[in-house]
């Protein structure tokens, strides 16, 4: 395409990044945090001020717009979530703008022992002469999904600044909470209105996702028996030490994330709290197939129970709940909005590649919930956590392909 968004969309995420705005897992509130409305009502405004209809802001914390169809078409939507990820801090972001990377290592100025070094992540070394964002060293940048926020944005502006485009009714959904698995809300499939949507938050160019994992959150506590240390012997059960056995019992050789990946599942100890007389685990289980995932749950199930066996004093509860499911599952039944993907690709000289994703997105819920929504990539990289880079180049081609499956979706 001939116009180049490389300055709007460094623009838009160097802004966009340095607002605080992440979730909390651990608050009942939608969205978790009030940081996130800086996100939100932002993004409502300028929906607004760019000519967008329909702008909402919903009791549930998502911004919604209608970009009106030029032609008769399916509505289309194309979403990003406003929240960064919990497992890093993520308040104080200040992003910087590599102009022209030179392909050398890069350092960082708030933490100079951080290296970033193309040795290392090989897709960096592909990247010379582009302009990256990166943050200062002591946060994670936030381009998972402000990059997929700037992208939509920077598309929705063109659209609407160039009447003349040929395209069917766009819907634009900007949730919160992504990162904690309470993106989508039970109203939104009917709040946004569209036929097959998609999300703009995924990695490497060129990526059109439509696997990911299975995925389920556990809990675990274990209370025990509580006395002065001075007076403990043969009385005190120690729920710290309980919950040690728990995690040491669990296959840690075959079965984390430090050593799976491709289609291997994996259990997850996410987060220990508590003290001597109630401990909490939370874990998160991951698998490809369902079969897969009900296996992992059996197991950290076993292995409470076996802990329980040892010391009948102590009471130990796991409880498993569903997060979201493997969008293949649906989406392999239907592949349109995939197939409108690799046509706008295929037009804009890329090759596109389908590999599944090691995660989720808000996609999953959404094809779960009656509207296929595959991924789309974004260019990010190396995300949640202080090494986070994107391109802007990268980010430019993303925003070309969001505008190329408009025009293609006119033409279905």
């Amino acid at each position: 395409m001939p116009e180049t968004f490389d300055q709007e969309l460094e623009d838009r995420l160097t802004r966009y990044a340095a607002i605080d705005s992440q979730s909390d897992e651990d608050s009942p509130s939608s969205p978790s945090t009030a940081v996130q409305f800086g996100m939100l009502n932002l993004l409502e405004a300028e929906l607004n001020e760019i000519g967008a209809k329909d702008v909402t802001l919903t009791e549930y914390g998502a911004v919604l717009a209608t970009i009106p169809g030029t032609v008769e078409a399916p509505t289309i939507g194309f979403l990003a979530h406003v929240d960064t990820a919990p497992q890093f801090n993520a308040t104080g972001v200040k992003p910087r703008v590599i102009k022209g990377y030179n392909g050398g290592e890069i350092t960082y100025p708030d933490d100079p022992a951080l290296v970033l070094s193309p040795s290392e992540f090989p897709y960096l070394a592909e990247k010379i002469g582009h302009d990256l964002i990166t943050a200062s060293g002591l946060t994670l940048l936030g381009a998972d999904d402000k990059a997929g926020v700037a992208i939509i944005m920077t598309a929705a502006q063109h659209l609407l600044s160039t009447p003349g485009l040929k395209h069917g009714p766009i819907r634009i959904a900007f949730t919160p909470d992504e990162e904690i698995g309470r993106g989508v809300d039970a109203q939104l499939p009917k709040d946004l209105g569209a036929d097959f949507a998609y999300t703009f938050d995924g990695g490497k160019v060129g990526e059109i996702e439509y696997e990911t994992f299975s995925a389920d959150a556990a809990e675990v506590i274990i209370t025990g028996v509580s006395i002065h240390p001075g007076f403990a012997k043969g009385k005190m059960v120690n729920a710290i030490h309980l919950a040690a056995k728990i995690i040491e019992m669990m296959p840690q050789a075959t079965r984390t994330p430090e050593v799976t990946d491709d289609r291997e599942g994996f259990w997850h100890a996410t987060e220990m709290s508590g003290g001597s007389s109630e401990t909490k685990l939370k874990f998160i289980l991951r698998d490809f197939e369902l079969d897969g995932l009900a296996e992992t749950g059996r197991m950290l199930e076993q292995v409470c129970a076996a802990v329980q066996a040892t010391e009948p004093r102590a009471k130990i509860t796991c409880s498993i709940r569903p997060q979201y499911r493997n969008m293949r599952y649906w989406l392999e039944n239907d592949m349109t909005p995939v197939e409108l993907a690799r046509e706008a690709c295929g037009k804009l000289g890329l090759d596109p590649v389908s590999v599944p994703i090691r995660g989720g997105t808000d996609g999953s819920r959404l094809t779960e919930m009656g509207v296929p929504c595959p991924n789309l990539f974004t260019g990010m990289q190396n995300i949640h956590g202080p090494l986070e880079w994107i391109s802007v180049q990268d980010m430019a081609v993303a925003t070309d392909l969001c505008l190329a499956i408009a025009e293609a979706g006119a033409k279905g």
